[in-house]
């Protein structure tokens, strides 16, 4: 069976049950929109918090949105002032445009950015590489950089996060390389100098093939979460952290033991401060589909036994923040034949606020994942929104104090 038969989705396989809340379309109190500057088509939304300011990159056609001919990634942020004028990292008829695998942008610890794209490097559907371009201006404009990757195999390579750390800017990605001579997905990861990678290190030798990759920064260092893949094709939440030793084992989040042979295409969501490390996923393991988090209190080196946030109709696609010792997870779940997202806060002890519903989306590829950042004491949220008037991209914010106290 192919690597991504599967495309998990919970009627599919008839294990729906009663959603424990009810599901609103219209926007929370506090609710203040702010939809980026991106054009009729835009997709693939993605926002990193840097300093007093957010980053937000989306691929926008190049011609007729139904039709296009290519795509261009733009860069726009966001501070108290508004929305700066949008720039281009770069554009091109060979971008690989993908609902769940989209690009990003980090910044290093010199205030220098650096953007990833994907674009092909091959015949095969998915031999795609990662490509580099870093701004030294603040967005302004970009030069690029090579490939982040230390090998051309015409394979795929994707899924990256981007951390921040004390030496430099990290990527960490799934790598295939190994696939063409019939090997296993793996995950890497490496330190970028002036936007520019060392060789690559190998943190995990098989892992799913295309569920999304999250990293944080703990005490101790960065820990990354990712969606492992046993020879038995159990498929289940993992991180690697670093440890004084070096990187470490890979550590199970939650023994749901997933037995699924193809990638769900629904990854992990991790958030740290200091000791503290929270992951956010989604399973479809019996006896159900449900969201859940789990929490470290030793930087990731163990965690307390999952917390149920969703156990109704939840699609996944989740992301997560912290707000002090508590998370906050966002989620979309079916509603009828659409879907809603959604925002739930937990507390370290595992309390569970009210859900929050944000707004109503499509259930379809198309929707993408809605991505969370903090500032300024607001929660930021950008997703897809599809409809009449064609794809484009949202986003608003709420105070952070008023999502889903219990």
């Amino acid at each position: 069976m192919s690597r991504r038969a599967v495309l998990f989705l919970p009627a599919a396989l008839g294990l729906l049950t009663a959603s424990g809340f009810a599901g609103s379309s219209s926007n929370p109190p506090g609710w203040t929109p702010a939809d980026p500057p991106a054009g009729p088509g835009a997709m693939a939304p993605n926002l990193t918090a840097a300093g007093k300011d957010l980053l937000l990159t989306c691929l926008e056609p190049l011609g007729p949105p139904k039709e296009p001919t290519g795509h261009q990634l733009r860069f726009a942020r966001l501070t108290a002032n508004g929305w700066s004028k949008p720039s281009t990292v770069a554009s091109g008829p060979g971008f690989f445009a993908n609902w769940a695998d989209f690009p990003g942008v980090g910044q290093a610890p010199d205030g220098s950015l650096t953007a990833h794209w994907l674009a092909k490097t091959g015949d095969d559907t998915y031999a795609y590489g990662i490509y580099l371009a870093r701004s030294a201006d603040g967005g302004a404009t970009w030069s690029k950089t090579g490939m982040l990757h230390d090998d051309k195999v015409p394979a795929e390579h994707g899924f990256v996060s981007w951390l921040p750390e004390p030496a430099g800017l990290r990527a960490f990605w799934l790598d295939g390389r190994e696939t063409p001579k019939k090997g296993p997905m793996t995950l890497r990861t490496a330190l970028l100098d002036k936007g520019a990678p060392a060789s690559s290190e190998l943190m995990d030798d098989r892992v799913c093939d295309c569920c999304q990759t999250d990293a944080a920064l703990a005490a101790a260092g960065p820990v990354v979460a990712f969606r492992d893949r046993t020879a038995e094709e159990i498929r289940d939440i993992y991180v690697v952290r670093r440890t004084a030793a070096g990187w470490s084992k890979p550590v199970r989040v939650g023994a749901d033991d997933w037995k699924i042979p193809g990638c769900p295409v629904n990854g992990p969501a991790i958030a740290a401060a200091g000791k503290q490390v929270a992951v956010a996923w989604f399973t479809g393991a019996p006896p159900g589909p449900r969201v859940q988090l789990a929490v470290s209190s030793d930087g990731g080196a163990t965690f307390a036994r999952p917390v149920l946030i969703d156990t109704g109709k939840p699609l996944g696609r989740v992301d997560l923040v912290l707000d002090g010792s508590d998370a906050i997870v966002s989620w979309m779940s079916l509603v009828g034949d659409n879907a809603v997202i959604r925002l739930r806060r937990v507390s370290a002890k595992g309390k569970l606020g009210n859900p929050v519903a944000i707004a109503a989306t499509n259930s379809a590829r198309g929707s993408g994942f809605p991505r969370l950042a903090v500032q300024g004491g607001r929660l930021h949220v950008a997703w897809v929104e599809e409809g009449d008037q064609g794809r484009r991209v949202r986003m608003g914010s709420l105070p952070l104090k008023t999502v889903g106290p219990g």
